[in-house]
């Protein structure tokens, strides 16, 4: 599920028009970087929610994505080869549906009918073009009794205090080394922080009771965030998280997304 629901306030006035995962980095659409990472690591169903502007995105990108194919591929493709080359594209229209973006956990919780088990969640204005979105990195989570697991970054220049702490506990010699527990640190905690990448995975049970009290699909249109059902959920130790260390920006201001295009 890609994250892409939010006006867009600090963008402005760059979103008074155009949807922020429609913004142009290094000569495509932000969200175009998401669904080739996507399709890269072997996804072939991804899940949009929209809001401001959403029939934008709906326009751009319709129901199917195809990556360009390079010159020496192109060739006439079976139904099948065609389908298997594919990455299909649904929608969860938030403002459509009631008028306004349903927050984090609200959004999510309206998709979940669409969703399976486990499943990738993903923020619709942040640039991360090399992440691994493979199913050898799904596996590890989906074989745990974590409810989610998060990718975590260095702390960006204007974020210095970050989100979540992040532990390695002592374990047995065949365990991953590069997943630990992400920890809910209390203010006066002086352990270091990291930021959420909003790069993650997620199960269905996590968007339950006792961590969340939305009806299932939420028909209603509860807009709620997903902030306090992670720090509840580390709490329980039932969240872990994973230092990513690779290309990672923050598209939040039109100067950030200035510096990204001129580094290009």
């Amino acid at each position: 599920m890609i994250l892409a629901a939010g006006r867009g306030e600090r963008m402005r006035p760059l979103t008074d028009s155009t949807p922020k995962p429609l913004l142009c980095v290094r000569g495509k659409p932000l969200l175009q970087w998401h669904l080739e990472a996507l399709y890269r690591g072997g996804c072939r169903h991804a899940l949009i929610n929209t809001a401001w502007l959403g029939d934008h995105i709906t326009l751009k990108f319709g129901s199917v994505f195809r990556p360009q194919p390079t010159w020496n591929k192109r060739k006439q493709l079976s139904i099948e080869e065609q389908t298997a080359s594919e990455l299909r594209l649904a929608y969860s229209h938030e403002g459509r549906d009631f008028g306004a973006a349903l927050e984090t956990a609200g959004g999510i919780v309206r998709a979940l009918p669409l969703l399976d088990e486990v499943f990738w969640v993903l923020g619709g204005d942040v640039f991360a073009p090399d992440f691994d979105f493979s199913q050898a990195a799904m596996d590890p989570f989906t074989a745990s009794d974590k409810l989610a697991h998060l990718w975590l970054v260095p702390n960006p220049e204007h974020h210095p205090r970050g989100d979540f702490g992040l532990e390695f506990p002592s374990a047995p010699d065949n365990a991953d080394p590069t997943v630990g527990l992400a920890l809910n640190l209390p203010d006066d905690d002086a352990r270091p922080r990291l930021t959420y990448s909003t790069i993650g995975l997620y199960r269905r049970a996590f968007f339950t009771a006792p961590f969340c009290d939305i009806p299932f699909g939420n028909p209603q249109g509860i807009a709620a965030p997903l902030g306090p059902m992670m720090r509840a959920g580390m709490d329980q130790q039932r969240v872990s998280a994973s230092l990513y260390a690779g290309r990672w920006t923050d598209v939040g201001t039109p100067h950030r997304l200035e510096q990204l295009n001129a580094a290009s």
